[in-house]
């Protein structure tokens, strides 16, 4: 039988392996350092040469040198006296007596002991020269080996900031290249982390499955005891914003064992194969230190299909990365308690043999939250706001279809930001909202000067939609309605589902065609003309209709077949089907429009009058709720006061004179100031 991981003989063998093995490897860093270091001591010793050859006076005779200081050649005609010689420098502009065409230089004459004090009395009374103090000749020797300590200073400066920082960033072996292996992973603690499974809402599936994860990493023989295999890779599938990374995050936070995290994109570099050898150093290092999790974010960098598109084969970095993944998880063992945890928003350009059992053996689907979810998730994120005893997050998520967490955190932050720009002591219901408007179409724009004539057209606009839709029995309900622009929107009318639907029947998809058409169809009525805000109308009206006739098969002509294309085979054709199949699928888009389209015609016709009081009403409060659009259509009044009456009412009260202010003098009141005479106060 083999021998289990948990042998005390079998751990104390480890250490004297891993010291063999280390003892045993060549250090290439040795013959390469050396190699460099003898190169730069033969430049020292070069130039030390020189430089000692460059400086070296030539010798003359006696004679030589006292012409050349009777002739007043010497520089500030100064000779030096040495042990055994007198030295002169010569002046620029005089020839050298050694040397054919040099001017200048050092001349030097070597005097005997006995006569020196002759020859030096001669200098100075003949040639009228003076001589330096005596001072004592360095010899050779000394000269070179202070060079040889200066060069030598400067050899151990270049070792020390060079070669010790290419150790350093190789991290051992291989020098400054071999970081480029060197695995970019971060590793994370429980201590290191703050965010738990209680951060995560709305995904509660994926929750489980990482549960079990936790689980068998705290207690891997409660899960070995029947013989069971801890499952080798966890694959998080999901769309952006959903809560994949921030799974893995609460893992780390959960779990006390090392957490290796890294991204995809940070296996590949400019290098081929830097990529195969970041991989094979991360797994080695987490096989050190098991038990413990890898995380790999957006692995659809490295992990793509092979072989299709215009990749060059086994030679491509991308693939490479992609094998010695595969090679590293086919060589788990079931004792090595190392778990690899994968996120993706790409899963269907994922290789087949990446996701296959035995390397990634579950993949979790971390879908957008439904709206208990999206409560659950706005719960979590408000923990540390001051919310108004008035608001419902309930209401909120109804109103939040299809938004991810990462969307409904963004609301939460940035209704937090508004209210405090406001000065309000805590976030209230109205602020919720506009963050919600905000995040999802982009800020309003209630600075931008509109014209009336544009206003109109919005407005009318927006009044269509909102009377098709209360007229529709099967569209969602509405929420509010408003003229103001936002983002690249002259104006929004905003449905609130009444719940999340995962199917949706042809009633509901032809109610949604027709909302679609409210919009032109009273622009045309009331305005005159057609305009090119129904852009996004149209192109909505449009997929709805070809996804019924070649997806959803809810034409009876064309059939219950699929003319699509299909996404999941990438070598599939575009073209599926005859030109006379497509001819007759236009035939029947361009039917369902049509009678959808005289249908909404209809229903503009029979309620104009209902169109007309909204698109007043927006002309002259901007945004009106549900509630005060059903009070329009059945005719009553809002009774709401615009800032225009608010202006208005002010300049009455400031022009009319009241009855105590009679017998006051004209321009004159009660205090004796003088009065605004009639002005409109300033709407500050």
């Amino acid at each position: 039988m083999p021998e289990q991981p948990d042998d005390p003989k079998n751990e104390s063998d480890k250490p004297d392996d891993k010291k063999g093995q280390a003892s045993k490897q060549p250090n290439p860093l040795s013959k390469w350092s050396l190699g460099w270091a003898l190169l730069i001591l033969f430049v020292v010793v070069m130039a030390i040469m020189m430089n000692s050859g460059s400086g070296e006076a030539d010798r003359v005779n006696f004679d030589q040198f006292f012409a050349e200081a009777e002739a007043g050649h010497f520089v500030d005609n100064v000779y030096k006296i040495e042990d055994n010689r007198f030295t002169a420098e010569l002046k620029d502009n005089v020839k050298h007596p050694k040397r054919e065409g040099v001017e200048g230089g050092r001349i030097m004459v070597d005097v005997p002991s006995e006569v020196m004090a002759t020859w030096d009395l001669k200098l100075r009374r003949e040639a009228k020269v003076t001589a330096d103090a005596k001072v004592t000749r360095v010899s050779f020797f000394l000269q070179l080996l202070g060079n040889f300590i200066v060069f030598a200073l400067i050899i151990l400066l270049i070792w020390f900031l060079f070669f010790r920082a290419m150790r350093g960033a190789g991290g051992g072996p291989g020098g400054m290249l071999g970081s480029f292996g060197r695995s970019k992973h971060k590793v994370l603690t429980k201590e290191h982390s703050t965010i738990t499974l209680d951060d995560v809402a709305g995904i509660q599936e994926a929750k489980d499955e990482v549960s079990e994860i936790i689980e068998f990493l705290r207690n891997p023989k409660k899960f070995q005891r029947l013989g069971g295999r801890v499952p080798r890779g966890v694959m998080l599938i999901g769309p952006p914003g959903c809560g994949k990374t921030l799974l893995a995050k609460a893992v780390a936070g959960e779990a006390d064992v090392p957490f290796f995290s890294i991204s995809g994109s940070d296996f590949v570099e400019m290098f081929v194969g830097v990529g195969a050898s970041r991989v094979r150093d991360l797994f080695t290092q987490a096989k050190d230190t098991a038990p413990c999790i890898i995380f790999l974010d957006e692995i659809d960098a490295v992990g793509r299909r092979r072989g299709s598109g215009f990749s060059s084969g086994g030679h491509d970095e991308r693939e490479q990365t992609l094998n010695a993944i595969l090679v590293e998880m086919d060589g788990f063992d079931s004792s090595d308690q190392v778990i690899v945890i994968a996120s993706t928003n790409r899963a269907d350009v994922l290789d087949p043999a990446l996701t296959r059992p035995g390397r990634f053996d579950r993949s979790v689907q971390v879908h957008l939250p439904d709206v208990m979810g999206r409560a659950e998730i706005l719960k979590v994120h408000s923990r540390k706001v001051k919310m108004s005893p008035d608001v419902e997050l309930e209401r909120l998520a109804r109103g939040t279809p299809m938004f991810s967490g990462a969307e409904l955190e963004a609301i939460i932050n940035e209704a937090a930001i508004g209210a405090t720009l406001q000065d309000k002591d805590w976030v209230e219901m109205e602020d919720l909202e506009e963050a919600r408007d905000k995040v999802k179409y982009g800020r309003s724009r209630k600075s931008a000067r509109v014209e009336e004539d544009d206003k109109k057209v919005v407005a009318y606009h927006e009044a269509g939609h909102a009377v098709v839709i209360m007229h529709q029995e099967h569209a969602e309900p509405l929420h509010k309605v408003t003229i103001i622009p936002r983002g690249q929107t002259g104006g929004t009318t905003f449905m609130l589902p009444e719940r999340d639907r995962m199917v949706y029947g042809k009633k509901r998809l032809l109610a949604s065609m027709r909302v679609a058409y409210g919009g032109r169809i009273a622009e045309q009525m009331f305005c005159d003309d057609q305009y090119n805000g129904t852009a996004g109308d149209i192109r909505q009206a449009t997929s709805i209709a070809r996804a019924m006739v070649t997806e959803y098969g809810m034409s009876e002509r064309v059939g219950f077949q699929l003319f699509a294309s299909d996404d999941e085979n990438p070598y599939a054709r575009g073209d599926q089907h005859s030109d006379e199949t497509a001819k007759m699928i236009d035939e029947e888009v361009k039917r369902l429009i049509d009678e959808t389209y005289a249908q909404t015609k209809h229903i503009i016709e029979t309620h104009k009058d209902q169109v007309i009081a909204i698109a007043e009403a927006l002309l002259k409060y901007e945004t009106l709720t549900a509630k005060e659009v059903d009070k329009l259509m059945k005719g009553e009044s809002l009774g709401k006061t615009t800032v225009s009456d608010l202006l208005a009412a002010e300049r009455e009260k400031t022009a009319a004179p009241s009855a105590d202010d009679a017998g006051t003098a004209p321009g004159k009141t009660d205090e004796g100031e003088s009065d605004t005479g009639g002005m409109m106060p300033s709407p500050a």
